[in-house]
């Protein structure tokens, strides 16, 4: 065979040289992709929602009448005692009517107390006739003068006597308070004296509802009254993961205003779930969380609202990989490991979950790369580029 002329050698080098350049302009270019990596730390399993802070103990002061509510001296935030006046409510004044129909019930309630006195005296005279007859008999059957019949007969008739007079002093009584409320009724209206509202506990004033003199109906809240240094932190959960929430856990409150993180431990929740519309405009069941702070914070007040971090499970130090690295397979979670340029499929088992992180219990080794937020084109073997962040 004849061998090949220069000419043919360089003709061939030159269609394969440009065969190669060809492939290599056709070839697809590496998939850019973002690189996490598989390292060893701790790790917590939170849950995260919005809460307020709340006085433990808010007393809140109602109108325990209706009236004119007398405009108070004092401020929100000033400091009261218990049974300390708080405020005054004047009964309103009655007109020729009312008067004339509150004199007529006071009249009526007076008649029936000397009524029922005069009932109660004539009892009490009979009442001790009665035992005196009883005594004598007694004697008298002892020394047999009188028959066992005549003796029981006296004996009964004391007895009976007895009770009458038991029920005509609570008759009595009752006429008494009976005219003692109609009375005050009219004195009240005629009179002007207000009704004392008093705090019930020593504390702060924390809201005043009325500040202006005006007319209340008996019930109107007046005054919320608490300890605001007592603070308690109510962070509402949906139901589903109310669930996983025990009293002990750990709570981390930010974004309450101040530059440290607050520390708190939940207290306990709340049997019953209620219904709150998103700000999407679902309607979701949530149940409140309530949580101690470990120490007080003066900064903090009643109604405020704050970031809290429920910890439900944590680990000092395990294998983790970032959770956007992790994607559904046929057979459980999946990673894709960048290896010598190229992405690798690889099952993983997982088991710690946290919102940035998930402990890896199998499939991966410290210090390996993972590719995070694979997408659908990336398929196993494909060459990738790591983006620079």
């Amino acid at each position: 065979m004849k061998p090949p002329s220069r000419t043919q050698i360089i003709t061939g080098a030159g269609v394969l040289l440009a065969l190669l350049l060809l492939l290599l302009v056709l070839r697809p270019a590496p998939l850019p992709v973002d690189a996490g990596k598989v390292s060893r730390g701790p790790l917590q399993v939170t849950l995260e929602d919005e809460g307020i802070s709340r006085v433990v103990d808010r007393f809140t002061v109602a109108a325990p009448v209706s009236g004119r509510f007398m405009r108070t001296g004092l401020e929100e935030g000033d400091l009261v005692k218990k049974g300390r006046a708080v405020g005054a409510i004047l009964p309103p004044a009655l007109n020729s009517r009312e008067f004339t129909e509150g004199a007529a019930l006071a009249a009526s309630a007076r008649a029936s107390f000397r009524e029922a006195d005069a009932r109660g005296r004539q009892v009490s005279v009979n009442l001790a006739q009665a035992q005196l007859r009883k005594i004598r008999y007694e004697n008298l059957y002892r020394e047999g003068a009188v028959s066992r019949e005549s003796w029981e007969q006296a004996r009964n008739e004391a007895e009976v006597l007895e009770k009458e007079r038991l029920a005509s002093a609570s008759a009595v009584q009752a006429a008494s308070h009976q005219f003692e409320a109609a009375q005050s009724r009219i004195d009240g209206g005629v009179s002007g004296k207000p009704f004392v509202v008093n705090s019930p506990a020593d504390g702060r004033v924390l809201r005043i509802h009325e500040k202006s003199e005006k007319v209340v109906p008996a019930g109107t809240p007046l005054f919320d009254v608490g300890d605001p240094g007592s603070i308690e932190i109510v962070i509402d959960v949906l139901s589903s993961d109310a669930v996983k929430v025990t009293a002990g856990q750990r709570v981390l409150i930010d974004e309450w205003g101040g530059p440290s993180t607050l520390h708190a431990t939940v207290k306990r929740k709340e049997p019953a779930a209620f219904t709150k519309v998103s700000a999407l405009g679902i309607e979701e069941k949530r149940v409140n969380i309530i949580a101690l702070l470990d120490s007080p914070e003066p900064r903090l007040g009643d109604n405020f609202r704050v970031q809290a971090t429920i910890v439900l499970q944590e680990a000092d130090r395990v294998l983790r990989v970032p959770v956007s690295s992790l994607f559904r397979g046929s057979e459980g979670w999946r990673v894709f490991v960048i290896d010598g340029g190229r992405a690798r499929e690889r099952k993983v088992t997982t088991g710690l979950r946290g919102v940035y992180d998930a402990e890896v219990t199998g499939g991966l080794k410290e210090g390996e790369k993972v590719v995070l937020h694979p997408v659908n084109e990336l398929k196993d073997g494909m060459r990738v580029s790591v983006q620079q962040k």
